[in-house]
């Protein structure tokens, strides 16, 4: 896991972040009938919601094409925005766990989700054109992008 640890100590704000129980975890996963990947389990187990406002500025800084990702949503809001945003649109079957900072989301897919596994691929729904697109295959690899930038 230490793209996840290091794409913590690289874009993290210093702010105090809590981390989440795993019972509150596991609730949200019976919700969903689905085993959200360990990776990710592990980054909001280990260090709590993620803000990283700084990534945005490094992407314009250095013109490069990725979506940048700002907050990783709490429990309450996974849940209750991934039901929301098919409701306005979305396909159905996703998970929704970061955006960024226009409303687009990333996201997991719900078939994906179906077994316990290390890390599945990564989505980008972009809310203005209604699309979905994949933007990594896995959740570390996703993170590690974020961490390259770093060394530029």
């Amino acid at each position: 896991m230490k793209s996840i640890d290091l794409f913590v100590e690289n874009w993290a704000t210093k702010q105090a972040m809590v981390p989440i129980d795993n019972e509150d975890i596991t609730e949200l996963e019976t919700k969903f009938n689905a085993y959200l990947p360990d990776s990710y389990k592990y980054l909001i187990a280990t260090y709590g919601l993620v803000h990283t406002p700084n990534v945005l500025t490094k992407i314009c800084d250095l013109n490069v094409e990725i979506s940048e990702v700002q907050d990783f949503l709490s429990l309450d809001d996974v849940f209750t925005l991934s039901k929301l945003y098919e409701m306005s649109g979305m396909p159905k079957g996703h998970v929704l766990f970061a955006s960024d900072c226009k409303g687009n989301m990333f996201c997991f897919k719900l078939a994906d989700c179906e077994n316990k596994q290390v890390d599945v691929p990564v989505w980008f729904y972009n809310h203005g054109l209604c699309t979905m697109n994949k933007v990594s295959d896995s959740f570390s690899e996703w993170l590690e992008q974020f961490n390259e930038l770093e060394q530029s």
